[in-house]
């Protein structure tokens, strides 16, 4: 499948790295495709990136990416996510499904971030809201990028992953995904708005990183 990844950092490297292990057409896309050696936030540059996944990714711009995945991903800044997809001119790609992995965090008080979703703030739905003709389904926020692709790596994978949206069949197409990644507990929350509870959450997340001194841990779901 073609997989449009806008976003060039951590979480953006780690999933087309394993988007390509698993055969994936993918189109990596960042601000300026010519400044291949700037340095990522937690991540290698895109230079030392492209022989880790054998040069079978490209990189490109966001507009690119967004044009070229027939599934795109979003892997921005929280903050940004609306400007970075209207600069990838998502709005004329059409009925596109979108993963939205943000989260919305303050560092302007230092470590550790506030997160600032609440039920009247919550990043899924505002994506949602700027670009109607995306189908925007929210998961794989709630765990650092190394979970996300690699799950068996905590508890031996027996943990919960989620999903969020309005379309049943986007999210059944991300469900297969994710258990392309070794998934086994995906639990669908319900619509859109039902992201506010992972993006809320994150503010627990936060501390457990800070409690266990790892970004390697996440919950499951008994039931």
């Amino acid at each position: 499948m073609k997989i449009g990844i806008i976003g060039s950092g951590v979480v953006g490297q780690t999933l087309g790295a394993k988007l390509v292990e698993l055969g994936h057409d993918v189109a990596l896309g960042t601000r300026d495709p010519q400044k291949l050696d700037d340095k990522k936030n937690m991540a290698v540059t895109l230079r030392e990136w492209l022989p880790q996944v054998q040069n079978k990714a490209r990189v490109v711009t966001f507009k690119e990416a967004a044009a070229h995945g027939e599934l795109l991903i979003n892997c921005t800044h929280g903050q940004i996510a609306v400007d970075a997809l209207k600069l990838a001119e998502a709005g004329k790609v059409g009925p596109k499904i979108l993963i939205d992995t943000t989260n919305e965090l303050d560092f302007s008080k230092g470590m550790p971030p506030g997160a600032l979703a609440g039920q009247d703030r919550c990043n899924a739905e505002k994506i949602q809201n700027a670009f109607p003709n995306l189908k925007v389904v929210k998961s794989l926020n709630t765990i650092s990028a190394p979970v996300m692709v690699n799950p068996q790596a905590v508890g031996g994978g027996d943990h919960t992953i989620f999903v969020c949206g309005n379309d049943a069949e986007a999210k059944a197409k991300v469900t297969e995904l994710l258990k392309s990644f070794g998934w086994k507990d995906v639990l669908d929350l319900g619509d859109i708005s039902s992201a506010r509870g992972p993006e809320m959450y994150m503010g627990l997340w936060i501390r457990l990183w800070g409690a266990t001194k790892t970004g390697m841990v996440n919950i499951k779901v008994v039931r």
